[in-house]
């Protein structure tokens, strides 16, 4: 199975190359097949060059340009549109996600799970220089979600996730614009029937370059999404749902076990790493 990993990048230049090298050397030391798709977003530095510059040396290796509209949210589904792996893996070009961890969820994927979702938040995990507001915003906003869903998966704004192909084809149209994407793309995928598996990852504040998720711009957009799928789970009377266009066998929705669903204990560091 081969699994594309696609990088969004704005203005990534002083991180982004240590984060493809990281990746690249990662799944070829399990000599799992893969593509790196980078998404430059509208960069105004040298990310630009960087890209053109780990085109040439890996063939694995790719980058595409996101045309305007440009954010977050179309970046990934430029990415979507255009990857070719079975599967894809969606990693921040910040170097927050470990790309062990990457290579875990790939194993995981080839058990049969349509997809796996990494959690900062379960035993096993590890957190880094989360910083205290976003940690308490973040840990409320997954509160809220795990309510009205009757989920136990305690990361949904976590960008780190894989996908099988079929699934991404099966929870379009996709709409959002910006980071609100980390949320629906998950949220459609366990509303639509398909089956997945959480595992605890790491996860490390960025060292280089500057965040481009603004928390005050971004409340209404992810109580928009969630909203609208949780309408769409509850008032679409099963139309949109996985069994019915695919094998009987197909797996259940699982998650891991109820301890590591709840996230209890949280394992995880704030500080300075």
């Amino acid at each position: 199975m081969k699994i594309s990993v696609v990088i969004p990048a704005h203005n990534e230049e002083a991180c982004l190359e240590t984060t493809i090298r990281a990746v690249v050397t990662a799944l070829q030391q399990e000599q799992i097949p893969h593509e790196i798709l980078i998404v430059n977003d509208n960069s105004t530095d040298g990310t630009g060059e960087v890209c053109a510059r780990l085109d040439r040396e890996f063939d694995a290796v790719r980058h595409i340009i996101n045309q305007p509209p440009n954010g977050f949210g179309f970046a990934v589904r430029a990415g979507l549109r255009n990857f070719r792996g079975d599967a894809v893996a969606i990693v921040m070009a910040d170097g927050s996600d470990d790309p062990k961890d990457l290579v875990a969820a790939y194993h995981k994927l080839q058990d049969g799970y349509d997809c796996v979702f990494g959690s900062r938040f379960m035993r096993g995990s590890q957190v880094v220089d989360y910083p205290v507001h976003k940690l308490l915003i973040n840990r409320m906003a997954n509160w809220f979600i795990k309510i009205i869903f009757g989920i136990r998966y305690n990361d949904v704004t976590n960008a780190f996730k894989l996908y099988r192909r079929e699934v991404i084809e099966g929870i379009q149209p996709i709409l959002s614009h910006h980071f609100n994407l980390t949320v629906e793309l998950p949220l459609k995928a366990i509303a639509r029937g398909y089956s997945y598996r959480v595992i605890p990852i790491r996860w490390y504040n960025r060292r280089a370059g500057i965040s481009k998720l603004k928390i005050n711009e971004m409340g209404s957009r992810y109580l928009f999404i969630v909203l609208y799928v949780w309408l769409e789970k509850h008032l679409s009377k099963g139309d949109y749902l996985r069994s019915n266009r695919f094998s009987e066998t197909a797996v259940k929705p699982i998650a891991a076990n109820a301890a590591e669903e709840n996230g209890i204990p949280f394992h995880h560091e704030i500080g300075n790493s």
